[in-house]
């Protein structure tokens, strides 16, 4: 008959110790993993927001407008056809100072003793001298900017100006500019175009010629 052995109670219980520690060893591995995982997220997530943070925008840039101090404005040109007149400002830098305008001009009829007559501005218009694009326009000393204005002279009520208000574009200062015999019609009904610069071809070809 063949001898049957049996293994040691402490054996047995050493073996079954060791096995729950590898068990245990197992299923610590997988948490390490994802521990690692949700920290490099966590870091491009932080890194991305503050790049985008960091960016700016620039602010609009501040120009100088021109002053009618710094201004010479006078009637350089007129000319006229069947019942339209027209004449032509100059508005020149007088200072040593460049500066810039842009838009149309504000204006009013004014009467020998400076006393306001009924004016209505028209901007732009269906006339080729009044009709002109609206540009930024700067003036270095010495530089001249112009203004086209355009009205009827002959269907009342009229307005008989002797002087004529004009504010420079954006602009709440004005001067008072001599005029001969400036009669407006149809109210005091005064069509104007934005300033332009003398090389601007489109505009000066339909500017009204130099004064003799």
């Amino acid at each position: 008959m063949q001898a049957v052995r049996f293994r040691p109670l402490a054996a047995i219980r050493i073996t079954a110790a060791v096995g729950v520690v590898l068990l245990l060893a197992g299923c610590s591995t997988s948490p390490a993993k994802s521990s690692r995982s949700t920290s490099t997220s966590q870091a491009k997530s932080t890194s991305t927001s503050q790049a985008k943070a960091s960016t700016t925008t620039t602010g609009p840039v501040s120009i100088s407008t021109c002053q009618p101090s710094q201004l010479r404005i006078g009637v350089s040109g007129s000319g006229g056809a069947a019942g339209t007149i027209e004449l032509t400002f100059s508005l020149t830098n007088i200072t040593s100072v460049s500066c810039t305008m842009q838009g149309y001009p504000g204006m009013l009829l004014l009467d020998a003793s400076g006393v306001a007559l009924p004016t209505t501005v028209v901007r732009g218009g269906s006339l080729s001298f009044e009709n002109i694009a609206v540009t930024a326009v700067s003036l270095s000393p010495g530089e001249s900017a112009y203004f086209n204005l355009g009205y009827s002279d002959v269907t009342g009520p009229c307005s008989m100006a002797s002087q004529v208000e004009i504010t420079p574009p954006n602009d709440t200062a004005h001067a008072a500019v001599p005029v001969t015999s400036l009669q407006a019609c149809n109210n005091g009904t005064l069509t104007v175009s934005p300033v332009f610069a003398s090389s601007n071809a489109a505009a000066t070809e339909t500017t009204a010629p130099p004064l003799p």
